[in-house]
């Protein structure tokens, strides 16, 4: 028995995302959108739902969709560019570990002073972040 056509709702249960997930994907050129006919639905390629799949797993891997786009436009025979950009977002990501456990260490540190110094009526947590205190993490990173 034949495959039924590839319509968008077809194809976003197949690559297991939202319709609307699909139509943000055509919009940032992501995803060619199909022709659509003078009377029917618009017909996606099958290739579509593993071009699909390969977003949603780049994403899980912390690469953002310009990102994407990117590896996506370089393809298979740039194996040297797609490392460099992996190796840039494993940076990323390093740097991003590192604030993280420094965040931690210091909401450590205000649970503790909280737990000894918090019935004297004022609280080190909230102290933390109405004043400037040097032990909180003032620096912000810009986002990609």
């Amino acid at each position: 028995m034949p495959q039924p056509p590839l319509t968008i709702g077809r194809l976003a249960k197949a690559a297991e995302v939202n319709v609307e997930t699909i139509r943000y994907y055509q919009r940032v050129g992501l995803i060619i959108e199909p022709v659509k006919p003078l009377e029917g639905f618009r017909i996606y390629p099958n290739a579509t739902i593993n071009r699909i799949q390969f977003i949603k797993r780049a994403q899980k891997l912390g690469f953002s969709l310009r990102d994407i786009a990117h590896l996506l436009e370089l393809g298979e025979g740039h194996c040297n560019d797609v490392r460099e950009q992996a190796e840039a977002k494993l940076k990323q990501i390093d740097m991003q570990i590192k604030d993280l456990q420094s965040m931690r260490k210091t909401l450590k540190k205000l649970i503790t002073e909280c737990n000894t110094d918090g019935e004297n009526g004022c609280c080190p947590i909230v102290q933390s972040l109405t004043e400037n205190r040097p032990n909180t993490p003032a620096k912000k990173r810009r986002i990609r």
